[in-house]
């Protein structure tokens, strides 16, 4: 039995470059990395040195906040680099790996035999409790904490995001035997979120020991913040925390069989990629180590770690984030367009409202790239933004207080329920070019700061 939840507000970008369902290699990195700034809040200590022999498995970094909580290395091999950044930053472990894998073997478990303590202590130990985030925040769990309820969602509604059912389609049997560990995490069960136009399609809804939701509707009706919002707000004094499917899948193989499994079909995607599809790796992967699938030769592609609205600009040298399954590769906007503003035939770009024709032809794919169309200006009140966020907040008003850093009227106007992801939209389709996520991230961090 389901609850349905049809969203009007949101918006689905029609950008080219979607991966075909098949998987064209398995990419066997010469380097990966482990990159502390994939963690919100994290102040690491590292705990290995240049030259340390690690098995996957082995702990690599320690949050200096909470010492048990560990992140391993997810391959064996070498550690060749460690590279810091302004006042010693710690910035990534680069690991070479060996030819042959070999990992430390934590113990095939029997999840009924399992309390909630010995859960915890497997997770800290083999390094997948960073999995778990922590809502309000979207930083790590606190391994003392019980969360109100935990939130998964099944499907992706992001531009050009990885196929869950394809994916994951071999890891029924492990996300089940993840699902049946982190409930007894929480008094309030775990809530896994199924798009509605799917439902029987998908072997996800034979899952069982999940309280079961459907939505419908535009991005972001996948984010896993829009569906807690609409299930059961986050109130002040509570916690939830969120975890993927992949991670469920990654949990489920570390207990059927004793070692950490953190390879994952990875997305490559974008207008500028060469034949999109699905490559077999780890996360920590060099975006170098794709390079058949771009042609790099003019410089004018951006490299991105994850979607287009929320991914990070890794740059050529750059590496897969931890809780990422997708690479976007998208042409740099550096071209100046005169007048551009004064010409409404532009066929060749979208537009989220009825400035262009795109409107005509809504099933017309574009080949996007980073053009702002645009500097920014003053920040004014608009409807726009509610066209596309389906949340019950005034999402102008807590910009502006996160930008005043007025802590009591954050927290009126809905701080602890969003994170970057959740209003990644209300920038995209922003007149006045406001950069909201980074205008959002700010407030965070003051909350974390002030309220600790």
């Amino acid at each position: 039995m389901s609850n349905n939840i049809q969203l009007k507000q949101g918006l689905n970008i029609p950008i080219s470059g979607g991966a075909v369902q098949k998987t064209k290699k398995d990419v066997v990195s010469t380097v990966i990395a482990l990159k502390p700034t994939d963690f919100r809040g994290l102040v690491p200590k590292l705990l290995v040195k240049e030259g340390d022999e690690v098995l996957c498995g082995t702990p690599v970094l320690a949050d200096k906040a909470s010492p048990e909580i560990l992140f391993t290395s997810p391959v064996s091999g070498t550690v060749e680099t460690v590279v810091r950044g302004e006042k010693r930053k710690l910035l990534e472990v680069r690991i070479k790996p060996d030819a042959e894998q070999k990992h430390l073997d934590f113990g095939a478990k029997k999840v009924n035999d399992l309390k909630d303590a010995d859960i915890r202590a497997i997770l800290l130990k083999s390094g997948l409790w960073p999995s778990f985030i922590q809502r309000p925040y979207g930083i790590l769990a606190n391994p003392q904490a019980r969360p109100k309820a935990i939130f998964v969602s099944a499907f992706s509604t992001a531009p050009l995001a990885a196929n869950m059912e394809y994916v994951l389609r071999n890891e029924t049997d492990n996300i089940q035997t993840g699902i049946n560990a982190i409930a007894k995490l929480t008094d309030g069960g775990v809530h896994l979120s199924l798009c509605s136009d799917n439902f029987n399609g998908t072997p996800f809804h034979k899952l069982e020991n999940v309280i079961f939701h459907t939505f419908s509707g535009k991005h972001p009706a996948g984010n896993v913040g829009i569906q807690i919002h609409n299930i059961d707000p986050i109130r002040k004094g509570e916690t939830v925390w969120t975890i993927s499917l992949m991670m469920l899948a990654a949990i489920g193989k570390l207990l059927n069989t004793g070692k950490l499994d953190l390879s994952r079909k990875v997305a490559v995607t974008g207008p500028k990629a060469i034949d999109p599809c699905y490559v077999n790796t780890v996360p920590g992967m060099a975006i170098a180590d794709i390079a058949e699938f771009y042609d790099n030769s003019a410089n004018d592609i951006r490299f991105i770690s994850g979607d287009v609205l929320t991914g990070k600009n890794v740059g050529a040298e750059g590496f897969l984030g931890f809780y990422d399954n997708q690479v976007t590769l998208i042409k740099e906007g550096n071209e100046f367009e005169m007048f551009g503003w004064a010409k409404p035939f532009r066929t060749h770009l979208f537009s989220a409202s009825r400035a262009y024709f795109s409107w005509l032809t809504p099933k017309k794919l574009y080949d996007m790239d980073t053009n702002t169309h645009g500097g920014e200006r003053a920040f004014v009140m608009n409807d726009v933004y509610r066209k596309v966020l389906p949340m019950h907040i005034f999402p102008v008003h807590l910009m502006k207080a996160c930008i005043a850093g007025d802590i009591d009227k954050m927290e009126q106007l809905g701080i602890y329920e969003v994170l970057e992801e959740d209003i990644a939209l209300c920038e995209y389709v922003c007149p006045s070019k406001i950069e909201w996520m980074s205008i959002l991230s700010s407030g965070i961090d003051l909350m974390l700061k002030e309220m600790a």
